[in-house]
């Protein structure tokens, strides 16, 4: 007991949901102490500076889309898996450094990835945790961090089905007795959404907008599904034409069609899952329903949707962008009775 408290003042256990769109991160004993965007901004100046990190994070973000020649502004994580290895090392180092100072032994990690990942890209995950920084690295699925972020028991002979849409993917699992039954990852998620928005206004208005801008109407007028009123929104960009600054009022309904690709995606994928599980387990859900969570269960009147769509009850998450983190980090603390859910 005294050499394991020691170790508690050297060292302090992370989780890490390492996501396309943000990154959180759990210290052990203390919960949530960050959420930053998953972007670094680099110089590209010259050969020396080639390389070098400018900013990572809040800051970072604040460049995409304005940064002069020779810094790029990258974000490292693609459809919820690494896209770039070094810049995702550094990008972790500096969230350890900023969650883990002022202490001595290399933390033990355990790091949230999709259902769906590779064998390549497992790997490449433990290689950029050990090289950030960490003495130890686990893996869990994110739908399975999810659900124990959320509350949900996990280990009931029943059926719990969570929906965890994120930037890059969108996680669709049924879990019961402390594993998966059924999970299905697929590429599509807020990122996409914002794409598809930036697509609609280029084709329809001649208006290029960034990234930051798309995101930002997503937010705002961003709807699933028809509401009684419809919102609006002014945008600036730039004319494909004429390359001259002009602004655009966009309204909810359009925004809602923009995305519908998307959406029908999200809900092809919850009934695949549905159809595919064993009638008990399905009479659990249609008691239970079906769980939210995710930065992608914001959009507005998601949840009517996919009500509308499945004839289920449809519950969010509390805090729907840091459940994943959460669970991830419960796992943490409770390694050694729940070793088995993590994954090789």
């Amino acid at each position: 007991m005294f050499f394991r408290n020691i170790s508690n003042l050297l060292s302090s256990d992370l989780a890490i949901d390492l996501g396309t769109a943000n990154t959180l991160v759990y210290v052990r004993g203390k919960g949530v102490i960050l959420s930053e965007p998953s972007v670094v901004a680099v110089s590209r100046k010259d050969a020396r500076s080639n390389g070098k990190i400018l900013a990572v994070g809040f800051e970072a973000k604040k460049m995409l889309g304005v940064t002069p020649s020779g810094i790029e502004a990258i974000r490292p994580m693609k459809d919820g898996v690494i896209a770039d290895f070094e810049i995702t090392q550094s990008m972790l180092r500096h969230f350890i450094r900023k969650t883990h100072y002022r202490r001595i032994i290399k933390p033990r990690m355990i790091v949230a990835v999709p259902s769906g990942i590779t064998q390549v890209e497992k790997k490449a995950v433990r290689e950029a945790a050990e090289q950030a920084g960490a003495s130890e690295v686990h893996l869990i699925e994110e739908p399975m961090a999810a659900a124990i972020g959320a509350g949900l028991p996990i280990t009931e002979p029943a059926a719990n089905m969570i929906v965890d849409i994120g930037g890059g993917t969108t996680e669709v699992a049924i879990i019961s007795l402390a594993g998966i039954v059924f999970s299905k990852s697929v590429r599509i998620g807020g990122d996409k959404m914002n794409e598809a928005i930036a697509h609609y206004i280029r084709r329809k208005y001649n208006l290029h907008i960034g990234e930051r801008t798309a995101e930002q109407i997503k937010h705002e007028i961003g709807s699933a599904y028809p509401a009684d009123s419809v919102d609006s929104i002014e945008v600036r960009g730039r004319h494909s034409v004429s390359s001259l600054p002009m602004s655009v009022a966009i309204d909810s309904e359009e925004i809602r069609k923009a995305i519908t690709e998307q959406l029908e995606t999200i809900v092809n994928t919850i009934k695949s899952a549905l159809e595919q599980i064993p009638p008990e387990l399905a009479a659990d859900i249609v008691t239970r329903g079906i769980v939210l969570t995710g930065g992608g269960a914001l959009l507005k009147r998601l949840d009517v949707l996919l009500r509308e769509e499945t004839h289920l009850p449809i519950i969010i998450a509390d805090e729907p962008l840091k459940t994943v983190a959460y669970g991830s980090g419960r796992a943490l603390e409770s390694l050694d009775t729940l070793r088995d859910i993590t994954i090789q």
